[in-house]
């Protein structure tokens, strides 16, 4: 009995640093994408240059998807995660050590490393030790770390008054605190070994859980791009329209608390009701308040609003996605399932700052708000053509294949 309370805490304790690890992160990615923006305006380089340097963060995590696996399986659980945050900590070590464009393409292209290769291991970590009975719980708990984070990170802003160099330093001291929690207390648990026979069917199923499940995965894309657009392009937008530097991190992390406040709220609601519904019914609000920032121009207050409706409706995009996905699809796909999710968010993400900044440097700076209402609205109609029944008959006759 002394054992097994012993190795409930002690697993306790190894979930708790792992979460602690998924805030800092999050915090990190949080405070680095609308830092290094600003900068970069301050700098006076033009908001479609910005946009496509913000992107190398999110070239960064898709590159990573394709040899992550195979570094997972050499290093195992601690040492890729070790080595991941190294990653990071160097590139935050000289950001402000070299403030040049050009090297900060290839600095973020190495955070984008670290965070995808970080973020792939914990979140099997989580997956493979959490029992049946409370992997959902502890899922959503690593998601919602990871939004606190997020969302907390802009805050780090406020520490540019003290010199540009102390809010690298200030996130790059917690993430050094997690390392040695990691290196010191963090059992070297291993992975079993990928098998190379079984590459064609897993190859097979990323395609057919795409074709089974589409509209469930679009919401990944969605949340890629969205993250993207407010992280990196917001602050263009917001300097542009006579906002003050200070607003900016005080605004942004609101989307993120609205995404926190709504997130069971939604989740209970689409076991009620079908996530089909609640994935349209959010997107189409979710749309309709990206569409009304423009049109209250440099008022804060509203922009506080609108940005709590459209995070609280657009906040829990990539886990209700997942969801429907999983109420559609074998469990034998949901692997490849978030496999294919994580790709398609890549894509989301690298496309958002380049397509953001060409429209606001080509066509308006209220182009921003104009597209990512857009999208949203024509997913929430896309939703009337997706026939989930229909979808599950098809894969129920076509998964015998892959058993």
């Amino acid at each position: 009995m002394n054992n097994d309370s012993t190795a409930m805490q002690s697993s306790r304790l190894h979930y708790f640093i792992m979460i602690t690890v998924i805030i800092v992160t999050g915090a990190s990615q949080g405070l680095l994408l609308p830092l290094l923006t600003v900068l970069l305006e301050h700098m006076g380089v033009s908001s479609d240059l910005n946009g496509l340097n913000a992107a190398m963060l999110y070239i960064g995590i898709f590159s990573t998807l394709f040899f992550v696996e195979k570094l997972l399986a050499y290093f195992g659980f601690k040492k890729l995660i070790s080595l991941s945050l190294m990653l990071v900590i160097a590139a935050l070590v000289l950001f402000p050590m070299f403030q040049n464009i050009w090297i900060w393409f290839a600095l973020r292209f190495l955070v984008g490393v670290g965070d995808s290769a970080l973020h792939y291991a914990s979140q099997l970590w989580v997956l493979t030790s959490s029992n049946e009975q409370n992997r959902g719980r502890n899922l959503s708990f690593y998601g919602m770390s990871y939004g606190i984070g997020f969302s907390i990170g802009p805050l780090g802003m406020n520490l540019l008054v003290f010199g540009d160099w102390v809010p690298f330093a200030a996130i790059g001291v917690l993430c050094t605190i997690v390392l040695l929690l990691i290196v010191f207390i963090l059992p070297d648990y291993q992975v079993m070994g990928t098998n190379k026979e079984n590459a064609p069917v897993l190859e097979r199923r990323y395609t057919r859980s795409f074709q089974w499940a589409w509209f469930a995965l679009l919401p990944a894309f969605l949340y890629g791009y969205t993250e993207a657009s407010m992280n990196s392009s917001f602050p263009i937008y917001a300097l542009r329209i006579g906002l003050e530097q200070n607003w900016i991190s005080f605004l942004l992390p609101f989307f993120g608390i609205g995404g926190l406040i709504l997130q069971l709220p939604l989740g209970v609601l689409s076991d009620r009701i079908g996530r089909k519904k609640v994935l349209m019914g959010a997107g189409f609000l979710g749309g309709v308040a990206f569409l009304l920032i423009p049109l209250y121009g440099a008022n804060p207050t509203a922009i506080l609003v609108l940005f709590m409706i459209a995070g609280g409706m657009l906040g829990s995009f990539f886990s209700l996605g997942l969801a429907f996905a999983a109420d559609i699809l074998p469990k034998a796909y949901l692997p490849s399932a978030n496999v294919v999710a994580s790709f398609i968010f890549s894509i989301g993400s690298i496309l958002a700052p380049n397509l953001a900044g060409i429209g606001m440097q080509h066509i308006s700076i209220s182009s921003l708000f104009w597209l990512l209402g857009g999208i949203f609205i024509v997913f929430a109609a896309l939703g009337f053509w997706f026939r989930q029944k229909q979808a599950e008959q098809v894969r129920i006759r076509e998964s015998v294949l892959d058993a």
